[in-house]
């Protein structure tokens, strides 16, 4: 099995009840971002009403997991105990080829920091947690 990108401690996400089911899809490696059921617009952070059009009516759309590095920063100061021995990890924003204008905040887990580009291709890539679920991580397409 790979070592997770992240060392276990590091604070795993509390959903609420809006991002739930995100994460519950995650739980089962199922990569799913939440649309408006009315207009089609995606929507990420998960939200109760769609910004485009006012509807409360939502739907959980599957996607691919490919997409283009948007943004990126390269951390060498660890913000969280932790993350002393990760140091340098990258956080990486990720463009969904397929999810309208939806950006992930990720990493890019097999690309060194010296790697990490504006407009690299990348791939999901499912990462385990410590309590039995999973990150969408990506790699380098």
């Amino acid at each position: 099995m790979n070592m997770p990108y992240l060392p276990d401690g590091v604070p795993l996400p509390r959903p609420g009840p809006d991002d739930q089911p995100y994460w519950d899809f995650c739980r089962n490696r199922d990569l799913r971002i939440q649309c408006c059921s009315d207009c089609g617009t995606f929507r990420h952070p998960p939200a109760p009403v769609c910004a485009h059009c006012g509807s409360f009516a939502k739907d959980w759309a599957p996607v691919s997991g490919r997409g283009t590095v948007f943004s990126y920063t390269v951390i060498h100061h660890a913000v969280h105990p932790a993350l002393k021995q990760a140091v340098p990890y990258n956080i990486a924003i990720v463009l969904l080829d397929d999810a309208g204008d939806v950006r992930l905040v990720s990493n890019v887990i097999d690309a060194a920091p010296a790697d990490m580009r504006i407009g690299m291709p990348v791939q999901l890539a499912w990462d385990a947690t410590a309590d039995g679920g999973f990150v969408p991580r990506f790699r380098k397409a």
